[in-house]
């Protein structure tokens, strides 16, 4: 007897990884795709699974367990699609033995990413079938099949969700594991070895493939036709699905499971049946464009937009001309981001704010050191690209124009893009100097392991990358490690490193304050000993707020005892007390 349950999106893609009879996993922690690979670590028996510096070696790891005979899967948010695209679009000719999916999650709306882009682009061009649920339940079902078909029409396969599936529960039954036999290895260097004789015939082949595949979704029960009321049809998927059924429940719906390729006479089929015909689909008109190339009459960016999630309100103003009247949500005061109470990061940005510094910045935590009042990080672009963003200013303006300037990297981007940056800096003879901020853990995305913290994915020690050692042994003799929160010695050091006319790197070393949550020694504040000088809340701790007076007051719920303020009080105001007293 099966068994019901609660589960968000992410929860149950790793349960139908479980049924599936998956064996292998690999991902790099990518919000809202993290918590996947968190959650296959229950079924750690049956399946394998592990952190991988990033997502190029995360697919490669997957082609390689899926050549070997057994289903894989790589997880990764995407952002991160674009540094695996290299294996993407190769293995896309060569096929599969045992079932291979890429998982990845697209975020419309941005809430934790630096770009919107829409996955399904990226497979059309890489020639790439593409799955999509609509909540919970299917994202179980559909990775399922999507590992079936994968197999059945010697095709990897991305499983696309959004964050808003990502991170919303529903209900489902729990079913056993499937026991898939593994496949047996042969030997094929046609279909394996992509040199370009080969790969001119598997580009063929994946092409009469694709042909096939696209036939089967014609008649796939993942795609889904709900005749009722033909005055208005709609065609979606996905969790738009949702917004159109609240909204318009007798509309005649397709709702397609499988997003490319498209079931053409499904559609056709479908579309010829109704008076008006809709295409709801948030971010690019991938089906939109490819419907309308058929010479089907349809609506839809005239009317939706292309930036952001979709919503109820949002539909029933552009179909049915009603005005969405809302209530005025409370007036919470705002919260801009800002690091946390403690964060080694605050200290860092606060020296080099006072040495009127610039730093290329990077992907992590530390992209906050681009905001008010630290206001030190210029740029950000893309995991790594800080190492490579300063050295491409030294090359267009020479050494002397980057002696105020840093790049700032996290340890767990270093190892995942950084290594070769900085490999290239070396090479090409440049002079900058790199930051590294050790907080040993991969923080933005929740605290999950990575090569340096000398812990796997499944809990097992192992060997810890020595970052320092890492960058010697690249040839760069100026390499010098520093507690984030002493000052004196982290301002002396850069203002060295970076009169240099060599590499030089900086290693900020302070674990994040979050990975002990045990309650840590905190400070407080003398108001008759404060001179209302503002120095402590220079750095911008929420902890520290300013009384109607001028001085200042520390909130012992949010200290975490990182001794900043003390640091810069010169006063004696500020006194460190032990937990409890």
């Amino acid at each position: 007897m099966s068994e019901k349950v609660i589960m968000l999106g992410n929860e149950a893609i790793a349960r139908g990884a479980f049924e599936a009879g998956v064996k292998v996993s690999s991902a790099y922690p990518g919000t809202p795709s993290t918590e996947i690979s968190e959650y296959l670590v229950q079924y750690k028996d049956d399946l394998y699974e592990e952190w991988a510096p990033n997502e190029k070696v995360a697919a490669e790891v997957a082609v390689g367990a899926s050549i070997a005979g057994v289903r894989a899967m790589a997880c990764m948010k995407h952002v991160g699609l674009n540094v695996a695209a290299d294996p993407l679009y190769s293995v896309s000719y060569m096929g599969v033995n045992g079932g291979l999916v890429f998982v990845v999650a697209d975020d419309p709306g941005l809430y934790s990413s630096q770009n919107e882009q829409d996955t399904r682009m990226v497979a059309r061009a890489a020639q790439v079938p593409v799955i999509e649920p609509s909540d919970s339940a299917e994202a179980k079902e559909f990775l399922k099949a999507a590992f079936e078909l994968s197999e059945q029409y010697d095709r990897p396969f991305i499983f696309r969700i959004t964050t808003r599936l990502a991170h919303s529960q529903g209900i489902m039954e729990l079913q056993e594991r499937a026991d898939i036999e593994d496949k047996a290895y042969e030997k094929n260097i046609r279909k394996n070895v992509m040199m370009p004789g080969n790969a001119k015939l598997r580009h063929v082949d994946i092409e009469r493939l694709n042909k096939e595949l696209a036939e089967a979704a014609n008649t796939l029960p993942i795609n889904t036709v709900e005749m009722n009321d033909t005055k208005i049809g709609i065609i979606t998927s996905g969790i738009p699905y949702q917004y159109v059924k609240e909204v318009l429940p007798q509309a005649s719906v397709l709702k397609l499971g499988m997003v490319n390729p498209l079931p053409r006479k499904l559609i056709e089929d479908f579309a010829s049946k109704v008076d008006t015909l809709y295409i709801v689909e948030e971010l690019d008109p991938v089906i939109e464009e490819q419907v309308k190339s058929w010479g089907i009459k349809a609506i839809g960016k005239e009317i939706f937009t292309t930036q952001g999630e979709y919503s109820a309100s949002m539909l029933r103003k552009a179909i049915l001309k009603e005005e969405v009247v809302t209530k005025t949500p409370a007036q919470a005061p705002q919260r801009p981001p800002i690091l946390c109470p403690g964060c080694p990061h605050r200290s860092v940005y606060h020296v080099l704010n006072k040495l009127k510094m610039h730093a290329a910045g990077d992907i992590g935590c530390y992209t906050l050191g681009a905001v008010a009042p630290l206001s030190v990080v210029d740029t950000t672009m893309c995991m790594g690209a800080s190492i490579s963003t300063l050295h491409g200013m030294e090359k267009a303006k020479g050494k002397e124009y980057i002696k105020n300037w840093v790049a700032v990297i996290g340890d767990s981007t270093f190892l995942h893009t950084g290594v070769n940056s900085l490999m290239n800096m070396v090479y090409n003879n440049a002079t900058g100097t790199v930051m590294i901020l050790d907080n040993s853990t991969t923080g933005m995305t929740g605290h999950q392991e990575h090569a340096a913290t000398g812990r796997t994915l499944q809990g097992e020690p192992t060997y810890s990358i020595d970052i320092e050692t890492l960058c010697r042994g690249m040839g760069i003799k100026n390499v010098i490690e520093v507690n984030a929160f002493d000052l004196a010695e982290l301002e002396k050091t850069i203002k060295e490193e970076t009169a240099k006319d060599e590499v030089s790197v900086i290693i900020t070393k302070s674990p994040c304050v979050l990975l002990d949550k045990s309650k840590k020694p905190v400070y407080i504040s003398y108001e008759d000993k404060c001179k209302k000088c503002g120095m402590c809340l220079k750095p911008g701790c929420p902890a520290i707020t300013k009384n109607t007076d001028g001085s200042v007051y520390i909130d012992d719920t949010m200290c975490t005892g990182c001794g900043l303020c003390e640091a810069l009080c010169k006063f004696n105001a500020i006194e460190l007390v032990k937990a409890g007293e």
